[in-house]
C-alpha cells in the first residue's frame, strides 16, 4: 500500500479536471507537522503559474474536484495554496488490518527488472580491510531491498584478480610449495603478500621468473592458470568467512573478477578505433573526451591501451558495462564504489555510451560513498598507522558487545550470551554505517555504535524484543489475532499511519540506494511505538475490542521492524 502514490494519483486527476496541464506534478509529501494533516499537496503554485491563476483560486477548484471519499476525513487549503489532507481513521484501520494479514506487509508488486549490483570487490592475496566495509554492507542492503520488492538481482563481486602482481605471487607460491612440500593455508595473506614483494625487490632471479610468469599467465599457460586459480580460491574462501559472519548474501558464485573481461579487451580497443573514437597518441591508444577538460582546458585523453600493449582499469570497466548489458541483460546497473572513483567511472561510461554498448535507457548509477574516519577525523587506521583488517574489527565488535550484554543479562547461559553478542556486535558495525547518509564521510566510534539509546543497532534490536514481550506476557500468538481494528486515540492513528508508510520508504531506498532512509524510518517507528505503549494500555485495556486492536498494531509494528531490519541485513533476536 503506497499512500503517497494513491494520493498523488487522486490529486493529479483533480488538477487536470480543474484545467491544469496533464504534466503538472501534484508534489504530494508527508506533512512535517500534525496540524498540516498527514499529507500535503504542494504542486498547486507551479500549476497556477502556468495557468496565470491565483494559486488559492486554483487550489479551491482542485479541492472541489478531489475525490477522497472514504480515504480522507478532511481536506483544507493553507497559505497560498497548499492542500492539507487528513486521513480517515476508519480507512487507516482497514489498511493496517490488511497489511497485517497480507504477505510482505501488503507492499505492492513491482514490474520486475534485472538489476546488476557491483559491490564489495576485495583483492586477491590480500585480506579484506576496513576500506571494503562500506561497499559490502551498503551494497548488500541494496540487494536485499530490491529482491524484497521482487526484482531479479544479480550480485557482481568485481574481485581484483588480475594484474602484473600475479607473476610475483605465483612465483612466491611456487617457492613456498617447493620449500615446504605442502599446500600453504595462506593463513596470513598479508604476510604472504609482503614476503613476496620483499623477495621480488631483493632477488633478481626471482623477479625475472615473476616477470616471465606475468607473460605466461596472460598467454593462458596452464601451470600459471592453475597456480593463479589456487590464489583466488584461497582468498575467496577466507573472504566467505567474513561475508557469512557479516550476514552478507555474497557467495562464490557471485565472483565476477576483472579477469572475466580479459578476452573482450582486444576486440573493444579494435572496435573503438574502427568507430573513430580511439586514436594513437604517443604510441598508446587514447580516447579524447570533450566532456572532460584537463588543466589547460583541452579535451581529456583517456588511455585504453598502453604503448606496451597492456590494458587499463578503464578498458576493463568499459568491457564490464558492455557485458552486464549484453550478457546479463541488465535493465539497471548499480555500482557501490568509493566516491574518489567518480570521474574514472564517468569517463568509462561516456565511452560506453558513445560506442553504443549500453543504451541510454539502461541507467549506469554510481552509488558513491564517503570514507570511514577515526575519531581524529583522519582515515581509520590501527595505532601503528596500518590498515585495519575486517576480521579483527568484527572480533573487537563482538568482544565489546559480549561485555555489554553480559553486564545487562547476568542470568543468561554462556551459549546464549555468545550468540547474542555476535548479533549485537555485528549488527552495531553494520547499522552505524547504514544509518549515515552514504555520500558523506563518517566517524567510526565504538561507544556510539554500541549504545542502547539513539539510532543504533542495539536500540533497534531491543525495541523489537520489547514489542514481542507484549505477546509473551499475554501468552498470545501474534499471528492468531483477528477481529476489527479500530483507532480511537491520536497515538494509535499516528502509529498506524507511519506503519503504512513502509512501502514509500522502501521504494525510495530502492530508487536512490539510501539505506539511511530506512534506518531513520525504523528509529522513528520505534519511538512512536514507545509513546503509544506508554499512553495506550494494551493488555490492561478495559474494552476487549480496544485490547485486540492494540495487539494488532503491536503485531504489525513487530513485523515491520523485523522486515525493515532484514532489508538492511541486521539480525534480530526474540529476547534481550
Amino acid at each position: 500500500m503506497n499512500i503517497q502514490a494513491l494520493l498523488s494519483d487522486k490529486v493529479s486527476q483533480a488538477m487536470v479536471a480543474a484545467g491544469a496541464p496533464a504534466d503538472c506534478e501534484p508534489q504530494v509529501r508527508q506533512s512535517a507537522k500534525v496540524q498540516f494533516g498527514d499529507y500535503q499537496a504542494n504542486g498547486i503554485m507551479a500549476a497556477a503559474k502556468k495557468l496565470g491563476l491565483a494559486p488559492r483560486q486554483l487550489a479551491e477548484q482542485v479541492v472541489q474536484h478531489l475525490d477522497l471519499q472514504g480515504i480522507a476525513s478532511k481536506v483544507d487549503i493553507a497559505g497560498p495554496g497548499f492542500i492539507n489532507i487528513f486521513l480517515d481513521r476508519q480507512w487507516l484501520a482497514q489498511q493496517a488490518a490488511q497489511a497485517l494479514q497480507l504477505p510482505r506487509l501488503g507492499v505492492s508488486q513491482v514490474a520486475p527488472q534485472t538489476v546488476v549490483i557491483d559491490y564489495s570487490a576485495p583483492n586477491v592475496a590480500k585480506e579484506m580491510h576496513v576500506g571494503h566495509v562500506r561497499s559490502t554492507i551498503i551494497g548488500d542492503a541494496a540487494v536485499r531491498t530490491l529482491e524484497f520488492l521482487g526484482h531479479n538481482v544479480i550480485r557482481a563481486n568485481h574481485v581484483g584478480d588480475w594484474g602484473t602482481q600475479f607473476g610475483m605471487l605465483i612465483a612466491f607460491l611456487e617457492k613456498q610449495q617447493n620449500e615446504h612440500h605442502e599446500d600453504i593455508a595462506l593463513a596470513d595473506l598479508e604476510a604472504f603478500y609482503r614476503e613476496a614483494k620483499r623477495t621480488y625487490d631483493e632477488d633478481e632471479a626471482f623477479a625475472e621468473r615473476a616477470r616471465s610468469y606475468v607473460v605466461k599467465l596472460q598467454g593462458g599457460d596452464e601451470y600459471c592458470r592453475a597456480m593463479w586459480k589456487k590464489l583466488v580460491d584461497i582468498t575467496m574462501s577466507q573472504n566467505q568467512l567474513v561475508y557469512d559472519r557479516l550476514n552478507v548474501t555474497l557467495t562464490r558464485k557471485d565472483v565476477m573478477g576483472e579477469s572475466l573481461y580479459n578476452d573482450m579487451l582486444p576486440g573493444i580497443v579494435a572496435d573503438l578505433r574502427e568507430k573513430g573514437l580511439a586514436v594513437t597518441s604517443e604510441g598508446a591508444t587514447v580516447v579524447f573526451l570533450d566532456e572532460f577538460k584537463n588543466k589547460e582546458g583541452e579535451a581529456m585523453g583517456v588511455i585504453i591501451q598502453k604503448k606496451d600493449g597492456g590494458y587499463l582499469y578503464t578498458t576493463t570497466d568499459i568491457a564490464c558495462a558492455k557485458y552486464r548489458y549484453e550478457t546479463l541483460h541488465a535493465d539497471r546497473v548499480l555500482y557501490y564504489i568509493d566516491s574518489r572513483q567518480h570521474q574514472h567511472l564517468q569517463q568509462a561510461w561516456t565511452i560506453v555510451r558513445k560506442a553504443g554498448y549500453v543504451p541510454e535507457s539502461v541507467p549506469l548509477e554510481h552509488h558513491a560513498f564517503g570514507m570511514m574516519l577515526g575519531k581524529d577525523g583522519r582515515p581509520f587506521k590501527t595505532r601503528s598507522g596500518g590498515t585495519i583488517k575486517l576480521a579483527d574489527l568484527l572480533d573487537e565488535a563482538v568482544e565489546r558487545a559480549h561485555a555489554l550484554v553480559s553486564e545487562k543479562n547476568p542470568e543468561m547461559s554462556a551459549q546464549e550470551l555468545k550468540d547474542l553478542a555476535e548479533v549485537v556486535g555485528i549488527g552495531a558495525v553494520k547499522y552505524a554505517d547504514l544509518s549515515k547518509s552514504r555520500t558523506t564521510d563518517y566517524i567510526f566510534d565504538w561507544d556510539n555504535m554500541l549504545a542502547f539509546e539513539g539510532n543504533t543497532a542495539p536500540y533497534m534490536q531491543y525495541a523489537y524484543t520489547r514489542v514481542l514481550s507484549v505477546f509473551r506476557k499475554a501468552g498470545i500468538d501474534a499471528d492468531s489475532l483477528s477481529g476489527a481494528l479500530v483507532l480511537t486515540d491520536d497515538r494509535e492513528a499516528q502509529l498506524a499511519t507511519r506503519l503504512l508508510q513502509f512501502e514509500e520508504v522502501i521504494t525510495q531506498v530502492a530508487r536512490d540506494g539510501t539505506p539511511h532512509v530506512m534506518c531513520a524510518y525504523l528509529y522513528d517507528l520505534a519511538g512512536l511505538f514507545s509513546g503509544f505503549y506508554e499512553h495506550c494500555p494494551i493488555l490492561s485495556a478495559e474494552d476487549e475490542q480496544v485490547r485486540n486492536s492494540r495487539l494488532q498494531l503491536a503485531a504489525l509494528t513487530a513485523k515491520t521492524l523485523k522486515q525493515g531490519l532484514d532489508t538492511l541485513g541486521i539480525k534480530t533476536v526474540e529476547r534481550m
